[in-house]
């Protein structure tokens, strides 16, 4: 198949490998080209890995350092990433030396033959990123989740894995129609205006300080930090490695230049900052590898540039577990037996398990002698977990800890009732149970207050069932503007309140901006507890027009010294203009909703005159306004913390998401009856409960305490009866509570070719028939499985080949029947 195919079906998740030095392109010319190019990127991953930790060691860290440390890819995203660097630089210096030699532009089919760039592919890896995987031989595919998700889809098995790319509802627009971002070109005009700088718009319409904002009366700071929590669950955009351009050299952060990949945000005039630089230092997304100028579509159209979304696109809690196997096993404690996860060994809380430390020396949360001016105060090291966001802040930090916490008390209860499972079935049965919590939370508790009532009725209502034809992938304009929504709830105080809720005596709430990258305050400041009274305890900030984005967030992200700090606000617009994401007008059209031509009628949307023409004077028309922008600024649809659009758009992601997951909690098959009943009484009040020392809690944590959703003690609050995860004894031996999920893993096998048997089962009903497992009840109750061990048949069925019953079938396999 030729590679521009094949790069339309997506990125695989093996790791990138470069082919032997021996082997050699075709082309003189393009091996040369390739050569240079892999020098130039890797010499310049290797000057910013060693400059940023020359920064760290040297306490000199800026704020865009800090992010972009943040928003580094790692293991193979980092191995995706390279590959298309190779492949970008590779056809850029191809096309500079053919038009330099030629005074003018060709393709390079003129040129190069298909099967150099065959070979290209090959020897930059990106041809590594299409081989198909193979879900056949994967251990218990059909009951558990890989950790990158892949094989989750059957059919389609890269459908919603991480390090794909993320998917488009609607085309992207680059200034040049291929990968320049809008905006790029000053003097490039949309739909007749100019695009303002993002830093006027943040200063025109977001800048509103912290004196007049409102708080919340219906829903509490729990809201705003476990959007955030879910939304690592979802999306992960990386940067490009490298802090200084391809092309000549430049340094990002020293320098104003639109040069790849640096993207810096330029300064109106007028602007406060203008006495210490110029411009914001930002960088570009990485592109997914084969996209944008090096698509390989030579001859032919060339494919817009996308973004990889290195996370896995499901509810499964990655951000505690990770997107990645080598992550996964890191952050597992594999010296014992009992399927736990690792901990800290050197501090607790209270007893209580805290995250494990990153093994990196150097650490840019050594923030705590910078921050308390005490220079004999020690340092400890940033923690770990699935995703690298962890340590952002201190709230954020302590659901981690939360969820840590419940998977080993989960995996603890799972062995007490079942001594024989061994520590693989240990962990998958926890993690597995943690992901119906997520999901469960997400759609029963959070969505709700998120969306509002119309979107959970149309689109969010009664589980329709799996669609294997539905892409659950995470769209671009999700994660780069409609879930970003929450960035206007947060306080610019992380509160930490003692046992009363009050403001804690020993441990006083922190403000926002020295709470970023502060793990040592959960170490030495009080633990979790404070904290999490806090989320639950106090309102989130009420985003209201005129009162946006708090200080901390637009004038003082990740500010740790003196450096010009970043603009959260001013970033999400960059980055939506980086990805090539439409204007406001042409996602209400994808919605269904109205689209205003001018004042008037955006006035009318907006129910806000005044702001729509503040908005017009800046774009000149509601077509470019930025879609964040524009969604943040729409009046709350009923019951919601969003408008209409943003609405949509997350009830819309959230709806395939559901429908495209086939391990999906309430999917027939991936839990018995008896056990989702027992998982719906859950609530995160009772993981509360459970992992800390909080003694009262509300039933809702999403709302503040109210007469209808009051204080209640956690000796009253459900917890999960885990008997339905009991393995009963049953004849000479044990025997598994057989369920659908189990009839379907039982015929997996290397024999399957194209899943062709796990996909009859499931079209032929097998599943659905067996009616909450009465078929094998009474295999049971009636001494079938006894009778067929004691009379030897199982010995006498070798691969399976007795085919009764589709049911017996999966009885007599060794799976059900072990030889020892």
């Amino acid at each position: 198949m030729h590679f521009s195919v094949l790069l339309m079906l997506g990125i695989c998740l093996v790791p990138a490998e470069l082919k032997p030095a021996k082997e050699y392109l075709g082309s003189p010319f393009l091996q040369r080209s390739f050569e240079e190019a892999r020098k130039i990127v890797d010499d310049a991953y290797k000057y910013s890995r060693e400059e940023s930790l020359r920064r760290v060691r040297r306490d000199v860290v800026s704020p865009h350092d800090a992010l972009r440390l943040l928003k580094q890819p790692r293991g193979d995203t980092r191995s995706a990433v390279r590959s298309a660097d190779y492949m970008a630089q590779t056809i850029r210096l191809v096309q500079e030396k053919v038009h330099h030699v030629h005074k003018r532009s060709l393709n390079a089919t003129d040129l190069l033959k298909p099967e150099d760039l065959q070979k290209l592919a090959e020897i930059t890896g990106c041809a590594a990123r299409v081989k198909a995987p193979q879900c056949v031989t994967t251990p218990n595919l059909i009951k558990y989740r890989t950790i990158t998700s892949v094989c989750n889809n059957l059919k389609n098995p890269r459908l919603g894995a991480s390090n794909t790319p993320f998917t488009r509802w609607l085309p992207a627009e680059y200034d040049d129609g291929i990968s320049e971002p809008k905006g790029w070109n000053r003097t490039r005009k949309f739909n007749n205006f100019l695009l303002p700088l993002v830093r006027q718009v943040s200063n025109n319409i977001l800048s509103t300080g912290d004196a007049g904002i409102s708080n919340d009366s219906v829903y509490s700071h729990m809201v705003t930090l476990f959007g955030q929590w879910n939304d690592h669950d979802l999306t992960f955009t990386p940067f490009s490695p490298s802090i200084r351009s391809f092309s000549n050299g430049v340094n990002c952060d020293e320098s104003c230049e639109h040069t790849e990949p640096c993207i810096p945000i330029p300064l109106p005039p007028g602007d406060s900052r203008l006495s210490f630089s110029q411009c914001i230092p930002a960088f570009r997304s990485a592109p997914a590898c084969g996209t944008g100028y090096s698509a390989l579509n030579f001859g032919g159209e060339t494919n817009r540039r996308e973004q990889v979304n290195a996370l896995t696109a499901f509810l499964d809690l990655s951000q505690v577990y990770g997107s990645e196997d080598k992550l996964a096993l890191t952050l597992r404690n594999l010296t014992d037996d009992g399927g736990l996860l690792r901990v800290n060994t050197e501090f607790r809380d209270n007893g209580r398990e805290l995250l494990p430390f990153h093994s990196l020396q150097v650490q840019m949360c050594a923030t705590r002698k910078r921050v308390t001016n005490d220079t004999n105060a020690r340092e400890i090291p940033c923690f770990i977990a699935g995703d690298a966001r962890v340590d952002e802040n201190i709230g954020l930090t302590s659901l981690h800890t939360l969820f840590l916490r419940e998977h080993n008390r989960l995996a603890r209860a799972l062995k007490r009732i079942n001594p024989h499972w061994d520590s693989e079935t240990l962990y998958q049965e926890a993690r597995k149970i943690m992901g119906a919590y997520t999901q469960l939370f997400v759609f029963r508790d959070y969505l709700p207050h998120i969306v509002g009532t119309n979107a959970m009725r149309r689109q969010l209502g009664r589980y329709p069932g799996y669609n294997p034809a539905v892409d659950p992938s995470i769209s671009n304009v999700f994660a780069t503007a409609a879930y970003r929504f929450a960035h206007l709830a947060v306080q610019p105080i992380m509160f930490r309140l003692d046992t009363n809720f009050r403001d804690h005596p020993q441990f006083p709430s922190v403000p926002l901006f020295k709470a970023f990258f502060t793990p040592w305050r959960i170490a030495f400041e009080g633990g979790i507890d404070p904290l999490l009274r806090g989320l639950f305890g106090s309102p989130a900030k009420l985003n209201t027009q005129d009162h946006m984005m708090v200080t901390a967030l637009r004038d003082k992200l990740f500010q740790f010294v003196q450096h010009i700090s970043l603009d959260l606000g001013s970033l999400n617009m960059q980055r939506a203009r980086d990805h090539g994401i439409p204007g406001y007008n042409a996602w209400r059209r994808f919605c269904g909703l109205s689209q205003p031509k001018n004042q008037e009628e955006l006035g009318r949307v907006l129910n806000n005159n005044n702001l729509a023409r503040k908005l017009l004077e800046l774009y000149g028309t509601p077509d470019n306004i930025d879609v964040w922008l524009g969604g943040v600024a729409e009046p709350f649809a009923e019951g919601g913390r969003v408008g209409p659009l943003f609405a949509c758009l997350i009830a819309t992601q959230f709806q395939r998401i559901r429908q495209g997951d086939r391990l999906w909690y309430e999917n027939p098959g991936v839990f018995t009856q008896q056990q989702k009943a027992a998982l719906s009484r859950v609530t995160l009040s009772s993981i509360i409960c459970e992992n800390t020392g909080i003694q009262s809690v509300t039933r809702d944590v999403f709302s503040v305490t109210s007469a209808r959703n009051r204080l209640t003690a956690c000796t009253a609050a459900p917890r999960l009866n885990l008997d339905a995860w009991r393995e009963r004894r049953c004849g000479l031996g044990n025997c598994f509570p057989l369920n659908e999920a189990d009839v379907l893993n039982g015929v997996q096998s290397q024999d399957l070719q194209g899943n062709e048997v796990i996909e009859d089962l499931q079209d032929d009903g097998v599943v659905e028939d067996l009616k909450a497992n009465e078929v094998t009840d009474d295999l049971r109750l009636n001494g079938v499985t006894d009778d067929l061990r004691l009379n030897g048949v199982t010995d006498d069925v070798q691969g399976n080949e007795v085919h009764i019953s589709p049911y017996l079938t999966v009885l007599l396999s060794d799976h059900y029947f072990p030889s020892n």
